[in-house]
């Protein structure tokens, strides 16, 4: 007998990054499979390029978008909006709320009720907040305690589910690795075009993608010509004003282009060489996209990304180390032959392991056990 269609709400904060970009795929890959779909959001963030993903999903979602505060530290809308998702959820007759993030998790395992199950899918969530902060002590108590409300936790990579249960606990409840997927397109390589830059940073414009240590390193690196290397940077966030004050220093003026957001595949033609510098990350899509893509990659050795790198995962950089970095740039100038062949291979793992229709299927059949747990 077939499994009866589901009502499913995802519940995040903000939507951007990759996690907003596993929400729409997830969503839309759970409504070609005959799902009834919503999403619950903070409506307080926005960008051109999460609106137009918004915006083309929206029509899809039987259960409609629903904006409601979430702030990103410790607020009143921890208390009033979990109760205004489970109102919500209740009306809706709701059988599986999933919660991304963080936040998202602690609204989707206060909402549920007796007749629905609650999943939760960390992204890094908590365990991007240091461990010795208030926010970092009581989002890991929070968890903990929480743990008890939950259905399904569901981990995008085994370094995730490694450090859950170091630093948070093993959870009695279904607790499987579920890789990140990408669409079948982006497995058309890209080349970079003949003015790209030498190196491009895909990312958020935060302290802990590691982007102010790869303009330091980026300084006193030549081309074979003797030329400056340039980089273009895309993405935006809090610390844009810093980053553009720095690329205006003596040093770096004129070497580094700033795009704003735009998409990665067009990104991935301005520059020869995609750096990813993270000092935390849990499983990044730009590093899997990238991958897909066929693009030289020069990333830290943090989150999942070795389980993208796969064969590759020996080239790692130690997060936070400019002159390693500097030293894999270098590298990347003067033997290109070598990052084509990474490359090539890297292509080949991902394609075998991160695609969206086997991430969809098992997400999905994690719902119905979950549900299946219940009786």
């Amino acid at each position: 007998m077939a499994n009866p269609p589901l009502r499913i709400l995802q519940i995040l904060r903000s939507p951007i990054g990759g996690l907003f970009r596993h929400v729409v795929d997830l969503s839309n890959g759970l409504i070609d499979c005959g799902h009834e779909v919503g999403i619950v959001l903070d409506g307080k963030f926005n960008n051109a390029q999460s609106d137009g993903l918004l915006n083309e999903i929206k029509p899809k979602l039987a259960l409609g978008v629903h904006k409601l505060p979430m702030s990103r530290l410790l607020s009143i809308s921890d208390i009033t909006t979990p109760l205004k998702i489970r109102k919500l959820a209740s009306s809706l007759n709701v059988d599986v709320l999933h919660g991304h993030g963080a936040k998202g998790a602690v609204n989707a395992r206060f909402a549920k009720n007796k007749k629905s199950v609650a999943l939760y899918t960390p992204h890094g969530g908590v365990l991007h907040f240091s461990k010795s902060s208030f926010g970092g002590k009581l989002y890991r108590l929070a968890d903990r305690i929480l743990l008890s409300r939950t259905n399904a936790v569901i981990f995008e990579s085994k370094f995730a589910q490694e450090q859950f249960h170091a630093q948070i606990a093993v959870p009695k409840c279904l607790n499987p690795v579920i890789h990140n997927g990408l669409r079948a397109a982006e497995f058309v390589p890209v080349k970079a075009n003949k003015n790209a830059k030498d190196f491009a940073f895909i990312g958020e414009l935060r302290q802990l993608k590691g982007i102010m240590i790869l303009l330091d390193a980026l300084v006193n690196i030549r081309t074979a010509n003797g030329k400056p290397a340039t980089l273009v940077i895309a993405g935006s966030g809090p610390i844009r004003n810093q980053i553009e004050a720095r690329i205006n220093e003596p040093d770096l003026k004129g070497r580094v282009e700033m795009l704003g957001v735009i998409p990665a595949r067009e990104v991935f033609t301005l520059g020869r060489c995609l750096v990813v510098p993270s000092l935390h990350e849990s499983l990044p899509y730009v590093v899997l996209e990238g991958s897909a893509a066929n693009r030289p990659i020069i990333a830290t050795n943090v989150g999942g990304v070795s389980e993208i790198f796969g064969p590759t995962a020996k080239n790692l950089i130690k997060a936070g180390d400019k002159e390693a970095l500097q030293i894999a740039m270098e590298k990347f100038l003067t033997d290109k032959d070598e990052a084509k062949n990474e490359a090539k291979m890297r292509q080949k793992h991902v394609k075998q392991t991160f695609f969206l229709d086997k991430m969809v299927k098992e997400i999905e059949a994690t719902y119905y056990q979950a549900i299946s747990n219940l009786t």
